[in-house]
Parts: C-alpha cells; structure tokens; sequence
C-alpha cells in the first residue's frame, strides 16, 4: 500500500522543491559570469592548460619556507607535496609557475643552497600555444560530449519537456560543481577537464532511469514508480560517492591529478543528488501530471 501521508506530502510540495536546485543553479550561472569578467576565463588553469615550468624536487623540502621566498619574483608560483602511500612521508615536491625554466630555475638552487641535476629534480617545459591548443581541444570535447548526449537523449524518448529535463539536469550537474571550484580557486588541469567529461555519464544514467520508469513503466501509480527509481538511482550514487570520497580525503600520496578527479565527480554526485531528484523528479512528475499519465 501506497503512504498517504507521503503521497500527499509529496503532492502538495514537489513543485516547491524544483525552486531549489533552480536557485542553486542561477546563482552558480550568475558567479561563473562574475568569474569570467574577472579572469577572461570560466576556470582557473594549471600550468598543464595555461603554459610554464614545473620543476619535481626529490627529497623532503620544506615547501613553506621556499614557497615564500619564491613568491617575492614569481607572484604566480604554486607548490604541492607527494608523500609515500604506505608510510605518508614527503617523498618530492613539485613547483609549477608561468615563469620559464632559466628564470625560476637559479633562483630555487640559490634558496636550496645546492645545484638541481637531473638526480634530485626533473624540470618540464610546456610553451602557452600549445598549451592553450590543448585547452581549447578539451573544451570542444566536453561541448561535443554534451551536444552527442542532448541528441541521444531526445532519440530516446523523444518528447520535448523529458528530454529536456534530463538535459537540464546534466547541465546542472556541471555548472554547479565548476561554480564552486572557481569559488574555492582551485588550478584546473587536463585531467580536472577529464572528470567534467566523466560527469556527464555519470550523470545522465540516473536521469534516464527516472524518466524511463515514470514514463514508460506501467503498474504501479506515478509516485511509486518515482520512489522506486529514486531507491536504485540514488543508491547508485552513493556508491559512487563512498568510492570516490575515501581515495580523495584517507589515501595519501595520490598524484594531484587524480585527487582533482576524485573531488570534481564527488561534486558532481552530489548535485546529481539534487538536480535528478528535485529538479528532474519535479518536472517529470509535473509533465506526467498534465498529461494524464498514472
């Protein structure tokens, strides 16, 4: 038997609910446009998308003190520490900054007291057209990915205001954890790039489940079949989450890039949280309703 109780709440409150991620998303939209006029740019870029140096030095350095030195000449300079898996030690730390590897260079062997050679650091070069030719390159995959799945979704089902739906939901998915990204000041990188790609699949599944059964599946009333979808689309995203999360916050001494990707696609779990079940549930119960479908 169906709860009355919830039925009912539910009734009364799921338009109610859709103004909440539409808020979220409107504000996250609104700050990415403040963000651009900002910084010519919806994101912050590492040195693996915007162009320079990174510099590897072996060894445990003590990263505040040169860091702080550093950052007298080169204002842009950004340091991050790996540590050893099992034991958690500072095994290197790695130095990006814009400047070219002949200016940075002497100065951090005046800091350290001693030469950098090819045992005890590693240096890359990456010039700013190719870089930014690499940026660009990724951002037309992630549009076309976006574009490519809009079409398949509209095959699919092919109604406006579902497809549409599903659509609106992904995008929020993306624009929302970006949002807060560029808010926190992270570096972007290629792999960060990547991730925002991942989302989008790992996104629309949920989306797709939902619509398919409140539409397609007969048998049972409209918010059944809503709860339902939400019970295994929601426990597909908390498994995803608890994968992703324990590696970004419990295991040490993953690669930067790695942790960038782990924390971009528990984000966007998160608001696929939100936009599947508040947004994309609220309108599709509100479509079904309209069109008489129980």
């Amino acid at each position: 038997m169906e709860n009355t109780e919830v039925k009912d709440w539910y009734d009364k409150w799921y338009k109610k609910l859709l103004v909440i991620p539409i808020i979220l998303i409107l504000v996250s939209m609104a700050y990415l446009g403040y963000f651009y006029s900002q910084h010519n740019d919806i994101m912050l870029k590492d040195v693996s998308l915007s162009g320079g140096t990174t510099i590897t030095l072996l060894g445990n350095i003590d990263s505040g003190n040169l860091e702080s030195q550093l950052k007298e000449k080169f204002p842009d300079i950004s340091t991050r520490s790996l540590t050893d898996i099992t034991t958690g030690k500072p095994v290197s730390l790695i130095i990006e900054t814009s400047a070219k590897p002949e200016n940075i260079k002497p100065e951090i062997q005046k800091i350290l007291g001693y030469e950098l050679t090819n045992e005890n650091s590693s240096v890359e070069f990456t010039g700013p057209s190719l870089s930014n030719s690499f940026y660009k390159q990724l951002i037309i995959a992630l549009i076309i990915s976006f574009i490519l799945m809009s079409i398949t979704i509209f095959i699919i089902f092919r109604t406006f205001l579902p497809s549409l739906a599903v659509i609106f939901a992904v995008f929020g998915d993306i624009i929302m954890p970006l949002a807060l990204i560029d808010f926190l000041g992270m570096r972007i990188s290629a792999a960060g790039i990547a991730a925002f790609l991942m989302l989008i699949g790992y996104s629309v599944d949920t989306d797709i489940l939902l619509t398919t059964r409140a539409i397609r599946t007969k048998g049972s009333t409209l918010n059944k079949r809503i709860f339902r979808a939400f019970k295994t689309g929601s426990f597909m995203t908390m498994t995803a989450l608890f994968a992703v999360l324990p590696a970004f916050f419990i295991v040490s001494g993953l690669p930067d890039s790695f942790r960038q990707i782990f924390f971009i696609l528990a984000l966007g779990l998160i608001a696929d949280l939100l936009n599947t079940w508040l947004t994309n549930a609220s309108i599709i119960k509100w479509y079904c309703d309209y069109k008489k479908i129980q």
